[in-house]
């Protein structure tokens, strides 16, 4: 059974809608939840998986740095009473990972599974197709609109170059198998951009 109610469900919608929004947006979920039937085989708890997915970027400000820890704030607000406190607290866990999209500890092995999955369909863009990839930083680049060129290019070039730098970028077998290679050329491709332009 969803742990998102209707009401909820077009609270949300209606942020992923903002007209500042250019690739954090709707669409963006709407893939992530077709990944999660992609890889249903791989998730032991959907529903905490399709939370996380809805919630992880409700809360898309560019202009701060804490988007994720206000997205799992809200996502404990209004997940409250629908199930237990701790499953609430491992959603909130999956949110806040995808601030550097690192795994947390979790007292629960499968929990910590489910946020692999999580955070690596929330990277899948990395390593989509090329055209794919360049529309995604266009995407970005416009939701930073405020931030000067020179800034930009030093800014993006060190969160791209921290994923290349990774032994791995994704964490699971099933990514790292589909997407490394094709993410490692796109993060490549765009840097070289960043520095020739």
């Amino acid at each position: 059974m969803t742990l998102i109610s209707e009401p909820v469900r077009a609270e949300l919608a209606a942020a992923y809608k903002a007209p500042d929004r250019h690739y954090h947006d709707l669409r963006h979920i709407k893939t992530l939840l077709g990944l999660t039937d992609a890889c249903a085989d791989a998730i032991t708890d959907r529903d905490a998986v399709e939370a996380a997915i809805w919630f992880h970027d409700a809360i898309y400000d560019t202009r701060r740095n804490d988007n994720e820890e206000r997205s799992a704030a809200l996502a404990a607000v209004r997940l409250a009473g629908t199930t237990d406190e701790a499953r609430v607290a491992q959603i909130a866990a999956m949110i806040r990972a995808t601030a550097g999209h690192a795994i947390p500890h979790f007292a629960d092995d499968a929990a910590g599974r489910d946020c692999a999955v999580f955070l690596d369909m929330d990277l899948a863009i990395l390593g989509s197709a090329a055209a794919e990839f360049d529309a995604y930083e266009a995407g970005v680049r416009r939701e930073y609109d405020w931030v000067i060129e020179p800034q930009w290019k030093v800014g993006r070039r060190a969160v791209l170059a921290a994923f290349l730098e990774r032994p791995a970028i994704y964490a699971t077998a099933r990514f790292q198998a589909s997407h490394e290679a094709a993410a490692r050329r796109n993060l490549t491709r765009a840097i070289a951009r960043l520095d020739r332009a």
